[in-house]
């Protein structure tokens, strides 16, 4: 898999499932530090679908087999090593709404209907509940308080980061669970990089807006089409200056060095296929 440098941010882990799927996931080693959690991010690797779905889709609304993606659940379950039952899944639709989530959510979204709408964010400071969000280009966001022994997981597209997501995540922690920046132990997961991600003048402008003084860390220059300029958009710097000024150390965040374009064999990119793909995800939950 390629990455952006050599530095030692993520590690692959292979777990063989009982039917002898090899799954392949994603894991950083600043969130296990902590002991306190389960994560991963799912590769394309090890899963029962085939096609464009090929092979560990979990999206149950792009057209893939249901039976195939409820056995890729059941893979990662066993490689995550959680009951297939507690995964509790967003509903994303590019919002900075965060949803609280307890035990009783267990299984929304797999094994039962969810009983929300718009969510893009998770948070919850009980054992048991696997939070799941689902990516293909868009940005992954782990929180793990371990002060407080709370955690949250959010999808950060470019209208999520423009949002703010990261800080609306840091924040509703503080107000349920006492949670401070200052403690949070953050990674941003495996996305689109600046190099991949060519915008237009109007997403450009919303970024100008909303990152005042830092345009040229996140935007550069890229071409002249049809008589409009576009541009490199950096989502990973964006989310970074979010959770820094939020209030978030610097050396209690992780940056992803892994690019889901640079590697459409590996991961699913919506960029890199022009939309014909599954999903990958995100999950973290406590021990």
């Amino acid at each position: 898999m390629t990455r952006k440098n050599d530095r030692d941010i993520l590690r692959e882990e292979r777990c063989r499932t009982k039917d002898g799927a090899e799954v392949v996931l994603l894991k950083y080693p600043l969130l296990e530090e902590t002991r306190l959690v389960k994560h991963c991010f799912t590769t394309r690797y090890g899963g029962a679908s085939s096609g464009i779905f090929s092979t560990m889709n979990l999206s149950f609304t792009r057209g893939d087999d249901r039976e195939a993606v409820e056995t890729n659940y059941r893979r990662v379950s066993e490689a995550l090593d959680v009951p297939y039952g507690n995964f509790v899944f967003t509903d994303q639709t590019h919002t900075a709404n965060v949803r609280k989530v307890t035990a009783d959510d267990c299984g929304k979204g797999l094994i039962c209907e969810r009983d929300y709408e718009e969510v893009d964010g998770l948070i919850t400071d009980e054992r048991g509940p696997v939070l799941s969000a689902f990516f293909a280009d868009c940005v992954p966001l782990f929180f793990v308080d371990p002060v407080h022994r709370a955690i949250g997981l959010s999808h950060s597209g470019w209208r999520g980061t423009v949002k703010r997501m990261g800080e609306v995540t840091a924040a509703a922690m503080h107000r349920e669970y006492g949670t401070l920046p200052d403690d949070l132990i953050c990674a941003i997961g495996p996305s689109i990089c600046q190099d991949c991600y060519e915008v237009g003048e109007e997403v450009a402008d919303e970024f100008r807006k909303a990152f005042k003084g830092w345009e040229d860390a996140i935007l550069r220059e890229s071409a002249l089409k049809d008589g409009e300029k576009k541009y490199r958009l950096d989502l990973w710097k964006a989310n970074e200056i979010v959770l820094l000024e939020a209030g978030v150390r610097r050396k209690h965040l992780a940056v992803t060095n892994i690019c889901t374009c640079c590697n459409p064999d590996a991961l699913f990119s919506h960029r890199a296929t022009g939309g014909k793909r599954g999903n990958m995800g995100a999950f973290l939950c406590l021990k």
